[in-house]
């Protein structure tokens, strides 16, 4: 297991798989190269693709894009054909060369810590005994992700290994991202799960003064009033205006870091603001930010946490061939076991003092072919017929042996 800071727009994937006995070594930091940067752009593009999939959902919205793009550029580090190239397309990320090595590579660079605020990532995979797993995919996973390959006994212990990521995720996430997996994800026919874990704590640079928190009217897009706790402040931010929206961004702690808030005009106007959100837009928008010296801010005091089933997501960012004809044979040989399930969760507490952020996602792969072991472990009914006419002789069911 390698835990390492990650960066601010970031939040994080953790990934876990078979075999080595011996922890990995720490990576070593990298520079900011062409490569980084390009692998950088391809997450803020993927950032606003998944935003768009997901933002038909009625109500609150929190998701760490980073993370789901850590976690299946891992998963695309192993792919071959067709299975590795919609893969990079999704994560608009280049097919030539090793465009998604250096999603790793990004994670690395952020491996200084910070003194003004925490923030971390992790990697790890945990795969079914007895795989072949190919050498240079594990030494890959250990020198360019940081995560290491763990033996899980899938067929046996389904649950004690499920129970076992949770934990992980649990313990890389401050305890704020529990149970990620559940029964129905983790069976004895799973071969691998890849997981990415993120954690960010960081206070304001101008924090709000709690004695002046009070209820305040939000208003809703159905022309609904509400009363929250509305957070005020005087700060230096920065700060731009355009004909259907306004935005700010509140620095962190130390300058790294910040929030970008965009306000639609209307109440009504998220949709439509929504529909705008581009890549190119948004760098546009990002790019006319002007520091103000003062500017008075109010922003509500919020809480949330969600949880998604992202394959239907990824799936219309045209990842198709992972989900069934599948060909990881760039893990193992033969390997053609397809993604299952896609989870994530995540979680954030906006108050007066700052942010507390968390996400973790989990890749699941299976094996398809064959069916899983049949346990008769619980009551069951059974029947003694003649086989070949299909006349049934005896009928029962067993409560306790």
């Amino acid at each position: 297991m390698t835990r390492f800071p990650l960066c601010a727009s970031a939040l994080a994937l953790a990934v876990s798989a078979c075999a080595s006995a011996q922890p990995p070594a720490a990576p070593q930091a990298v520079e900011w190269s062409k490569d980084v940067a390009a692998a950088s752009d391809g997450n803020n593009r993927f950032a606003l693709d998944l935003y768009a999939q997901l933002r038909a959902q009625k109500g609150n919205l929190f998701v760490s894009p980073y993370s789901v793009h850590a976690a299946l550029g891992m998963t695309a580090s192993g792919a071959r054909g067709a299975t590795r190239d919609e893969l990079l397309d999704a994560l608009r990320l280049s097919k030539e060369g090793d465009a998604a090595l250096a999603v790793g590579d990004m994670g690395r660079y952020y491996t200084a810590p910070r003194k003004d605020v925490k923030l971390s990532v992790a990697n790890a995979i945990w795969a079914k005994q007895g795989y072949n797993w190919r050498p240079e995919f594990r030494d890959i996973q250990e020198k360019r992700f940081g995560s290491g390959l763990k033996d899980a006994d899938f067929v046996r212990q389904p649950d004690a290994e499920r129970a076992r990521i949770n934990k992980w995720v649990e313990d890389q996430t401050n305890n704020r991202i529990k149970n990620l997996l559940q029964p129905a994800h983790i069976t004895p026919n799973t071969t691998m799960v890849l997981v990415n874990a993120i954690y960010f704590k960081g206070n304001w640079k101008t924090q709000f003064d709690k004695k002046k928190t009070r209820d305040a009217v939000f208003h809703t897009a159905d022309d609904k009033r509400v009363d929250v706790p509305m957070m005020f402040a005087d700060m230096k931010c920065g700060y731009a205006r355009f004909e259907d929206v306004s935005m700010v961004e509140l620095p962190y702690a130390g300058g790294e870091l910040s929030m970008v808030v965009l306000l639609p005009r209307m109440p009504d106007g998220l949709p439509k603001l929504e529909e705008k959100l581009t890549h190119d837009n948004l760098k546009k928008w990002l790019a006319d930010l002007k520091d103000r010296g003062s500017l008075e801010i109010m922003l509500p005091r919020f809480k949330m946490e969600t949880s998604f089933d992202l394959v239907p997501a990824v799936k219309a960012l045209g990842v198709k061939a992972a989900f069934g004809n599948a060909d990881f044979t760039g893990m193992a040989e033969g390997d053609h076991d397809p993604i299952t399930a896609i989870v994530h969760k995540a979680f954030v507490d906006v108050n007066e003092e700052g942010t507390e952020a968390a996400a973790a996602t989990a890749v699941i792969r299976a094996d398809s072919a064959f069916p899983p072991p049949f346990v008769a472990n619980h009551p069951f009914l059974f029947l003694i017929r003649d086989a070949k006419k299909g006349t049934i002789l005896f009928m029962g069911r067993v409560e306790k042996p």
